[in-house]
């Protein structure tokens, strides 16, 4: 039981790290919070499949994505990626002691998925430095969304695996519960991605 404690709080910590480290990277400028930025972030989120989800994991940046959209989107793809961190790390410590081809399968669908996720991240980010013969900005967008979508799709290829080839119980509990917290964070980012897309 202690041993347990102790991992679940280990990966409790991981997972503040990882997001904190994402998210710093963005180097979005410090101010305050507003009433104007927090609507925002609720009103982006109600585009959402998951809006108490998406809110709750965003408005603490407020202050930093202001009335952003491009900030926004970036935002919600690097926090579902710090999500797909967590994950993989404990479907990585599981795998290690199941001898379930589904786990083991499902370390490799969300390891694509945030590979998928990084690469959204990285084009936004190329948007914003634009170079002489870029690719057009409807081309770029469609590439996040194509990622942000087969990244979706991955996490969904892990659930079904463990839906059809586990047998009942704690463990596949937890890892449908696991992969299903990264699939609504994935999915809001890609419905802020949308949006933003739509409204350029």
């Amino acid at each position: 039981m202690a041993r347990q404690i102790y991992t679940s709080a280990f990966l409790h910590l991981a997972t503040i790290f990882f997001i904190f480290r994402t998210i710093s990277a963005v180097r979005f400028p410090p101010g305050p919070t507003t009433t104007n930025d927090l609507d925002f972030i609720r009103t982006s989120c109600n585009a959402t499949l998951y809006p108490d989800v998406c809110f709750t994991s965003l408005a603490g940046y407020a202050s930093a994505v202001q009335y952003n959209p491009v900030r926004l989107a970036r935002l919600a793809i690097g926090v579902s990626i710090s999500r797909a961190k967590y994950t993989t790390a404990y479907l990585s410590k599981l795998s290690r002691a199941s001898a379930s081809a589904a786990v083991h399968d499902c370390v490799s669908n969300v390891g694509d998925a945030m590979e998928k996720m990084r690469g959204s991240l990285r084009q936004l980010r190329e948007m914003n430095h634009r170079r002489p013969g870029a690719p057009t900005f409807r081309f770029q967008m469609s590439n996040v969304q194509t990622w942000m979508s087969a990244a979706l799709t991955d996490e969904e290829t892990c659930t079904d695996g463990i839906t059809e080839e586990m047998e009942d119980g704690e463990t596949k509990a937890a890892v449908c519960e696991k992969v299903a917290d990264v699939k609504r964070f994935t999915s809001n980012a890609l419905a802020i991605v949308n949006t933003y897309a739509i409204r350029q």
